[in-house]
């Protein structure tokens, strides 16, 4: 894991490893995903699903730290062509997010024109402020 920018590892451990989104501009948006291939949240070992939640905690807790944000949004589908692999998505909700972007609608933010990205310099820097606070 060592060789990979910090963007790719936010943090990790023998279970599962954390990433700042790509193609959004929403600064802080993680992606939380197991180490070994699993296509459904039933699939995950005892022990995955134990530090699950607690990865959950501990990624909102730095996102309210680094971004300020108000709350989190916690959403997993494994659905989209070439990302089946069980991921949660973690994703910080500033106060000032217009109402139609709320809620499951938080995903217009993703997927968007490549000129309104977060560059790759500033997700490595989110990704060490948010790694210093876990």
């Amino acid at each position: 894991m060592d060789a990979l920018p910090p963007r790719e590892v936010v943090a990790f451990d023998e279970h599962w490893r954390v990433a700042h989104a790509f193609g959004t501009g929403t600064p802080g948006w993680l992606v939380l995903a197991p180490r070994r291939h699993v296509t459904a949240v039933a699939g995950l070992t005892d022990a995955e699903a134990a530090a699950l939640g607690a990865w959950q905690v501990r990624l909102s807790r730095a996102l309210h730290a680094v971004t300020g944000c108000g709350k989190t949004y916690i959403a997993q589908f494994a659905e989209a062509e070439g990302f089946a692999h069980v991921h949660f998505h973690i994703v910080p909700r500033a106060d000032d997010l217009p109402a139609d972007l709320r809620g499951p609608r938080v995903f217009a933010l993703l997927g968007g024109p490549p000129e309104d990205d977060l560059d790759e310099a500033r997700r490595d820097g989110l990704a060490l402020a948010i790694r210093r606070h876990l």
